[in-house]
């Protein structure tokens, strides 16, 4: 019987063995490029104003500075957080969120993004943070992100590397665009996951609730490695920004085909406009009355202000209510939408608000509504529900409350 036992041991060790052998060496190799490790932090105007001499004396070496987003939007606290850094002798560099559809619109972000480095020094590699993507295919999103990486290198002359997080890195992410750098992002793990399209990271951003002295607000922390340092630390060279295009030009239209459960509403959300342009596009007599299988004309914007949200009026709400929560103001609101009497909004009313925000716009902040549910919420941020509970650690789903407030 021990024999036997044995043998079925002996057996069983060696099956694990040739398993371990089998899996991808890649995935079992891959962590820092090297163990010398740089504590760093990535901030935006989220953070507020940011006591940098205390920064650099809780330990931190290297600052990620967000500088711009989209083609127009440039961090409110950019210039700011740039010259007390360097002041206070961290390490810099910059990135850009990217919010390009096409390849082309990617080639003017990256323009944009280096146009606003120009004159700067930066110390550690051009960062592109793409993470949001919509509709957009797997060969879209590389084709978009390997643009961008590539316009970067060409009009700044200095090397990039790129931020996403684990799940994209490993799942999306193919061909060209993993020769770059990793900058991963995964959070309460001991060590970051991929499934072989890198063998190395050069940083990781292990959370997003990190606390450092000199900082009010919560703040990314990251490890990076030296692979995160430009070879050639000389000024960006000048490039200027992309010439902004006539708003006739920016003003497309694309036709849809009308899916069984879709209505004006829903779709009004989904492409950032109104029921009632959709009703003047299409001459439509009836607007609750759409049909599956029918075409619909919508608008679509080359250039889309990454600012503006479709808001829908809730009971209770106030124009002063909906500013506040926008950090805008009732004037803007009101011009926005031609109202003419600023007391006098009805609950289902669809606004367009023109946000304000003084932190990274990539992450809002959102206040639940009575109703509201992750679903509708992540529908209406053209976002994922795993996306919110991840970014707000939401143990559970299906329980939130009037008055929370989320990072979207």
């Amino acid at each position: 019987m021990f024999q036997r036992l044995t043998k079925i041991g002996t057996a069983l060790f060696l099956t694990f063995a040739f398993l371990l052998y089998m899996l991808p060496s890649k995935s079992l190799a891959f962590g820092p490029i090297d163990n010398t490790l740089y504590h760093g932090i990535d901030v935006s105007g989220y953070q507020g104003d940011i006591d940098f001499a205390k920064v650099k004396q809780a330990g931190i070496e290297i600052v990620y500075i967000k500088s711009s987003e989209g083609f127009s939007y440039i961090d409110s606290h950019f210039e700011r957080n740039y010259a007390k850094a360097k002041e206070n002798g961290l390490k810099v560099g910059f990135y850009h969120f990217v919010t390009a559809r096409t390849v082309e619109q990617a080639k003017r972000q990256a323009q944009f993004f280096v146009s606003l480095t120009s004159h700067k020094s930066s110390d550690c590699k051009l960062a592109m943070d793409f993470e949001t993507f919509g509709d957009l295919t797997k060969e879209q999103i590389n084709e978009i992100g390997l643009a961008f990486l590539q316009e970067v290198e060409r009009l700044s002359k200095k090397e990039v590397i790129l931020y996403s997080n684990a799940y994209t890195a490993s799942n999306i992410l193919s061909g060209e665009v993993t020769k770059y750098p990793l900058w991963i992002a995964q959070y309460e793990v001991e060590k970051p996951e991929n499934n072989g399209t890198w063998q190395t990271w050069a940083g990781w951003q292990y959370t997003d609730m990190g606390e450092v002295s000199g900082i009010k607000n919560y703040v990314d922390k990251n490890y990076f490695t030296k692979e995160v340092f430009l070879s050639d630390t000389s000024e960006i060279p000048p490039v200027e920004p992309p010439k902004e295009e006539d708003e006739t030009e920016n003003e497309t239209t694309m036709t849809i085909i009308i899916k069984k459960g879709d209505t004006l509403s829903s779709l009004a959300r989904k492409y950032n406009t109104t029921v009632s342009k959709l009703v003047e596009l299409n001459h439509i007599a009836n607007p609750n009355l759409i049909y599956a299988g029918n075409t619909l004309i919508v608008p679509t914007t080359k250039n889309t202000n990454s600012n503006n949200e479709i808001y829908i009026v809730r009971s209770g709400d106030t124009l002063s209510k909906i500013a506040q929560q926008f950090q805008t103001t009732v004037q803007i609101i009101a011009k926005e939408n031609n109202i003419q009497n600023v007391n006098l909004i009805y609950p289902g009313q669809k606004l367009i608000v023109r946000s304000n925000c003084q932190y990274d716009c990539g992450h809002r902040l959102y206040t639940v509504q009575r109703g509201d549910t992750l679903w509708s919420i992540a529908r209406r941020y053209h976002t994922t529900i795993a996306n919110i509970v991840r970014l707000n650690r939401i143990k559970n789903p299906n329980l939130i409350f009037p008055g929370q407030m989320f990072r979207i």
